[in-house]
C-alpha cells in the first residue's frame, strides 16, 4: 500500500500522553498507528480516535517483547512501506520512588527493561522503515528526572528528589537519544527526548498540575521538526515558565 500521508507510530497510545499524541498528530493529518501491548484497549482507542475523523490503526506492540516489535515492523513494512514518525512513549514508574539506599533490585530491572531496553529494541526493529521516509523524526519520551544537571541543581524544584529507580531510567534513555542521533547525525533522521512535564494520567494517579494534551505537545513538536530543526537533545517544558506553551531545552 502507498500513500502520501505521512505515518506515526506511538507506542502507549491507548492512554493518557500517547494516545493524546496520536490525537494532536492525527488532527496534523497523520495516519496515526496506536501501539499497545493489549490490542483491546488499543482498539478502543483507535475507533475513539477514528469517531473523531482521525485515520488511526491499531499495533499490538510491547516493548519488553522483541519479537512483538519484529512482528510490528513487519506489518508495517506490509502496509506502508515506510515509517515517518516513532514516538517511543510507553514507560513504567515501578511503582516506587525509594531512597537509593532502599531500591528494590526486581523493580529497577523491571524498569530498565521497558523504559530502556525495551525503547533499543522498538527503535532498532523500526530504523529501516525510518531510513525509507523522506525525512523521518524519532521522539523518545523522557523527562527531567532523568537531567542530572537539573536533579543536582540545589534551587530545581527536583533538589527533594533521591530516587534511582526511574530517574536511572530516564537518564539512560537521555544517552540513548544522544548515542542514535550521533548515528543518524548525517542522515535527515532527527532524534530527540522530550520531556512533557509533570502531567496528570493514570501514571501518576492524576496528580499532576499539566494536561495530557499539554505533555503531548511536546512531542508533537519534536515529532514535526523542520528539516532545520534540533537533533540529540532534551526538549520540553521548563519549570518555573511564566507561560505553559514555552519550552525549551534542558540539562543532560
Amino acid at each position: 500500500m502507498t500513500t502520501t500521508k505521512q505515518i506515526a507510530l506511538i507506542t502507549g497510545a491507548n492512554r493518557g500522553i500517547g494516545y493524546e499524541t496520536a490525537r494532536l498528530l492525527g488532527e496534523r493529518g497523520f495516519t496515526v498507528l496506536v501501539g499497545a501491548r493489549s490490542a483491546a484497549r488499543g482498539a478502543e482507542a483507535a475507533d475513539k480516535l477514528r469517531a473523531a475523523g482521525i485515520d488511526a490503526r491499531v499495533l499490538e506492540i510491547d516493548a519488553t517483547d522483541t519479537d512483538s516489535s519484529t512482528r510490528a515492523a513487519a506489518w508495517i513494512a506490509a502496509e506502508f512501506g515506510r515509517l515517518d514518525v516513532l514516538v517511543n512513549n510507553a514507560g513504567i514508574s515501578g511503582g516506587s520512588f525509594d531512597k537509593p539506599s532502599e531500591t528494590n533490585l526486581d523493580s529497577l530491572r523491571e524498569v530498565f527493561e521497558t523504559n530502556v531496553f525495551g525503547i533499543v529494541a522498538v527503535t532498532n526493529a523500526m530504523l529501516p522503515l525510518l531510513r525509507n521516509a523522506p525525512a523521518a523524526r524519532i521522539v523518545q519520551v523522557s523527562s527531567e528526572v532523568g537531567s542530572i544537571g537539573f536533579l543536582m541543581d540545589q534551587q530545581s524544584p527536583m533538589w527533594s528528589a533521591a530516587a534511582i529507580s526511574y530517574p536511572a531510567s530516564k537518564a539512560a534513555l537521555n544517552m540513548v537519544t544522544a548515542m542514535y542521533a550521533k548515528e543518524l547525525w548525517d542522515t535527515p533522521i532527527k532524534v530527540n527526548a522530550a520531556n512533557p512535564g509533570y502531567c496528570a494520567t493514570d501514571f501518576n494517579g492524576n496528580s499532576g498540575f499539566r494536561t495530557a494534551e499539554q505533555g503531548a505537545q511536546v512531542s508533537v513538536e519534536l515529532a514535526t521538526l523542520p528539516a532545520d530543526g534540533p537533533t540529540g537533545q532534551l526538549w520540553g517544558y521548563r519549570w518555573g515558565a511564566e507561560d505553559d506553551t514555552v519550552f525549551g531545552t534542558l540539562p543532560w
